[in-house]
């Protein structure tokens, strides 16, 4: 007779992040991700879950680790763990974790689709489209672009309405002084108390 089971998934290298299949689909988003807090950070220590309530990720959590030994001992421990009915199905992730690239420098910004643009010399270069649009545009035309620098390399002053004005300097005048005010028992001695 045949196994009813799928075949086995392609074995994945050890990775800091845990996907997670099978969750209950009914449980709270914040529970979920509370609940997924106390059972795994007792392995080690948790960076992110990631527990999104879209069609397509319902029942599914990522769950990203400090180390690897923590969330290997964590995935060996938990698999086939009963959560909230549900038998867990736990494997390691396919890529690196969002929040994993941005403490070691890697992460890079998704680009939404509407942006890209077909390849153009900028793009070629090195240069994204938006860093293209951003940095090869053409300069500004305000008063302060066009009066910062004359014909001869000397700086124009800018025009009045741009300028603003000097406050003037507020004198003080010596007799304007008031001595500061005095306690009138400054000579006496402090008064005991009679709680003791």
């Amino acid at each position: 007779m045949a196994s009813s089971k799928a075949p086995p998934l392609k074995t994945l290298p050890p990775n800091q992040t845990l996907y997670i299949n099978r969750l209950n689909p009914k449980i709270n988003k914040r529970d979920l991700r509370r609940e997924l807090y106390m059972i795994f950070s007792t392995y080690g220590s948790v960076l992110d879950i990631v527990a999104l309530r879209s069609d397509k990720m319902r029942g599914q959590a990522h769950v990203t680790f400090k180390s690897i030994e923590s969330a290997t001992q964590a995935m060996r421990a938990l698999q086939g763990f009963e959560f909230f009915g549900s038998e867990l199905k736990i494997y390691y992730a396919k890529s690196k974790s969002d929040t994993l690239a941005k403490l070691d420098g890697t992460y890079k910004l998704p680009v939404p689709e509407s942006r890209l643009e077909s390849p153009s010399a900028a793009t070629a270069s090195g240069m994204t489209a938006l860093q293209a649009s951003v940095f090869d545009a053409p300069p500004s035309n305000t008063d302060a672009a066009k009066s910062a620098a004359s014909s001869d390399g000397k700086l124009k002053p800018l025009a009045s309405d741009v300028a603003g004005t000097k406050r003037p300097r507020e004198e003080d005048d010596e007799d304007s002084d008031v001595p500061m005010d005095e306690d009138e028992d400054e000579g006496s001695a402090m008064e005991e108390s009679d709680d003791d």
